[in-house]
């Protein structure tokens, strides 16, 4: 033993720390407490750090998605149905109603999205109450004339149902964000007659003529649509005739029809 060094000394110092268990039991706390917390760190981080990059994600996600949208595939409109072309006596009497709605297909054409064409499907309907009087004999024979003047009578209409197949080139000034904007599309429609339905009541007597043949199956003409934002002016201008080779007497029956109303476009 050297002279003067105390026990406690010599044990210390022969020692190593690792052989001493209750030094090498503290020394092992310490290390597992720092591995806890700095794995409790990198936890923490990863729930801090995780959002805003599902956000950024989710940001680049929309602009991309707002980057490829599309405008008014859905339409509505309601006309007044005008009738031209039409002999000197016929006239036009109460409201001629046009209601028509369908799908539009947007397909943009240049990268801004403010050009397009559109494509679709949708299902018309015209009324025209005039004073031309359709009187059908027992062959089938439908014959034409103006009602007199001192015909009393309640309803005098032809009704039709179309299915139309409309054509649209589209000018806008929307973007991504912004769905209040200017349009301007003009456009060319083809229609197909599903059924027709004339009906004249009167105190005395009562004439239906369906599907009359003499009618144009097909129809096409113009048409536009222009606005702000909700509102929409729209016009449809008839290109052939309503009726085939049809004849008021000895003068024929050339109408033809001009729709103007209102148009309005959703999604």
């Amino acid at each position: 033993m050297v002279e003067g060094a105390s026990l406690e000394s010599l044990y210390m110092g022969n020692c190593i720390v690792g052989s001493n268990p209750i030094l090498s039991a503290k020394f092992s706390t310490k290390q597992i407490n720092y591995f806890t917390m700095r794995n409790l760190f990198l936890v923490l981080m990863l729930f801090v750090l995780n959002p805003i990059f599902a956000q950024q994600e989710i940001a680049t996600d929309t602009i991309a998605s707002d980057s490829l949208y599309r405008e008014d595939q859905f339409y509505f409109n309601f006309t007044y149905n005008n009738l031209y072309k039409k002999p000197a006596l016929l006239t036009q009497n109460q409201f001629s109603a046009g209601l028509s709605g369908g799908f539009l297909r947007d397909m943009p054409i240049n990268k801004d999205r403010t050009l397009a064409i559109a494509a679709g499907i949708g299902y018309s309907y015209s009324g025209y109450n005039t004073n031309l009087l359709l009187t059908q004999t027992a062959t089938g024979q439908i014959n034409y004339q103006i009602a007199p003047q001192t015909t009393n009578y309640s309803k005098n209409k032809l009704a039709l149902h179309h299915i139309e197949i409309p054509l649209e080139f589209r000018w806008r000034n929307s973007t991504a964000n912004n769905h209040r904007f200017w349009r301007v599309y003009t456009g060319f429609k083809i229609s197909y007659l599903l059924n027709s339905t004339y009906t004249f009541t009167s105190p005395s007597s009562e004439i239906t003529i369906k599907n009359n043949p003499d009618l144009n199956k097909i129809s096409y003409g113009a048409t536009l649509a222009a606005g702000w934002n909700t509102w929409n002016i729209y016009v449809y201008y008839g290109l052939n005739k309503l009726f085939k080779n049809t004849q008021i007497g000895t003068e024929n029956l050339n109408v033809k029809t001009i729709n103007i109303g209102l148009q309005f476009y959703i999604l």
